[in-house]
């Protein structure tokens, strides 16, 4: 399948995965309130940290290891069994800890049993060999339809604040059921072979490589709302976590390239043909840049408009974090391409490791020292410039390895079309009032104005992808 077509469909699955929770937070911010929120914040935060430890790291290793496998059935299926028994084995062993964790907590026990039922999925998860195998559609269409009915039976179920636990649940049941139906699909993927714990055994020291920097990874995303929940109290992290959720929705658009990339990436590497796997770099950073610069300042100019009418009075906190955060939009972007994309496939693991370790350590030190003072505000700016210097430090170990010039070529131009876009709709914003048909007409003349730059700029990425679109169109219309 073509990189375009699965990197259509891991967008759709990307937002799928945030949409349940996103298309109702209108919704469940006036129901529950950013303490009810605040609470499932906090708690699934705490269940993160099992799952990480669960999965160390398989997801990303399984997907790396099934694209080296792909084009030998046999070998594959030795490969994916090998892979699932030590998930199912690390998973099984970080849940019974969980119960023990379960026994000694003094609060929200109900609704941590809930949020457990997320570590069960993950014991089930085998997206990760249709990622290694390009098959992104699988996991896209089965998820589709357990994601919708989740979506239902929260405007069905969830009618007041005491409903907490209904909406946990209807949450981690979906993502439970949404990968079990994946295995509908394996009985004609993989075939039956009889494994020994030697096909367990070797595939433990990989993952355990990519954990560390998973751990690293799991600090700055899950630990800010933690520590928050702790030094500050869950109104502050229900702040937080509903202005995360929107900047990442919106990076999920550009982030979906690097699960597409890497299992390409690997089979070329594997392939040994070097100069393609730097080619697939200054393409996917390019196409990072263009998406992330107008997304960036896109939500940075919309915020002031959009926080009002879309989270309520309650949440007015979130305008200032969403514009403070925004930014992280274009560093992991970069960082998604050069460590998920490049780093990673091709084995050069130090300096993707070392990069998300630095992070972690600056993202931990400025959470203790800005929570106490600015709390959620705090979190914001540790977050920024922990994201910041992970994607610095992973342009350090690119030094040598390829052309600034030739990956920063056209960032100018992306970075001015993206400001002179925020400067008009953030005026258009100021002139007319809070709600819906004001952040639509904002969106819309953003998605007129940021091509049109472009095309001013003669920027030939730009040029490619309208004439892609036109022809996409045409055959449609026929």
């Amino acid at each position: 399948m073509s990189i375009t077509k699965n990197y259509i469909y891991n967008v759709i699955y990307q937002v799928i995965t945030l949409i349940v929770p996103l298309v109702t937070v209108p919704y469940i911010s006036r129901v529950l309130g950013s303490h009810g929120i605040g609470i499932n914040a906090y708690t699934n935060s705490i269940i993160q940290y099992f799952i990480l430890f669960g999965t160390i790291g398989i997801s990303l290793y399984g997907n790396r290891a099934i694209a080296y496998v792909r084009d030998d059935k046999e070998n594959l299926s030795r490969t994916f069994w090998g892979i699932f028994t030590l998930q199912i084995s690390t998973t099984l062993i970080s849940y019974i800890v969980f119960l023990f964790f379960l026994k000694i907590t003094g609060e929200y026990q109900n609704i941590f049993l809930l949020q457990s039922l997320f570590l069960l999925a993950a014991m089930v998860d085998v997206s990760w060999l249709f990622m290694g195998l390009e098959d992104f559609k699988k996991t896209v269409t089965r998820n589709l339809f357990v994601k919708l009915v989740g979506v239902v039976c929260i405007f069905i179920f969830v009618k007041s604040a005491q409903d907490l636990w209904k909406y946990v649940l209807i949450l981690s049941l979906s993502q439970f059921l949404g990968q079990l139906t994946l295995w509908f699909y394996i009985p004609k993927t993989i075939k039956k072979v009889k494994i020994k714990l030697n096909d367990v055994k070797t595939h433990l020291g990989p993952s355990l490589v990519l954990f560390l920097p998973q751990v690293a990874i799991q600090i700055y995303l899950v630990l800010n709302k933690t520590m928050l929940g702790y030094l500050s109290d869950t109104n502050e992290v229900g702040f937080f976590d509903n202005s995360d959720k929107i900047v990442r929705m919106a990076l999920s658009i550009v982030t979906a390239t690097g699960v597409v990339m890497l299992p390409r990436v690997a089979n070329t590497f594997a392939k040994g043909d070097l100069s393609k796997v730097n080619d697939y770099l200054y393409l996917s950073f390019g196409f990072a840049s263009y998406l992330s610069f107008p997304l960036m300042f896109g939500l940075m100019g919309i915020a002031e408009q959009f926080t009002p009418w879309f989270f309520g009075p309650e949440f007015s906190k979130t305008n200032e974090i969403i514009f403070i955060i925004s930014p992280i939009i274009v560093f992991i972007a970069w960082s998604n391409v050069i460590g998920q994309q490049y780093l990673m496939p091709t084995g050069k693991m130090r300096g993707y490791t070392i990069s998300v370790i630095v992070g972690a350590i600056i993202n931990f030190i400025l959470n203790l020292l800005l929570i106490p003072h600015f709390q959620s505000l705090g979190t914001s700016l540790a977050t920024l410039i922990a994201e910041f210097t992970v994607t610095f430090v992973q342009l350090l170990f690119l030094s040598g390895q390829v052309k600034y010039k030739t990956l920063f070529a056209s960032t100018w131009k992306y970075f001015f079309s993206g400001l002179i876009m925020y400067s008009v709709i953030k005026v258009i914003g100021l002139n007319l009032n809070f709600g819906f048909i004001t952040t639509f007409i904002q969106i819309i003349i953003g998605l007129l104005i940021y091509p049109l730059l472009l095309f001013i700029f003669k920027n030939e990425l730009n040029r490619n992808l309208f004439i892609k679109g036109l022809s996409f169109i045409k055959r449609l219309v026929k």
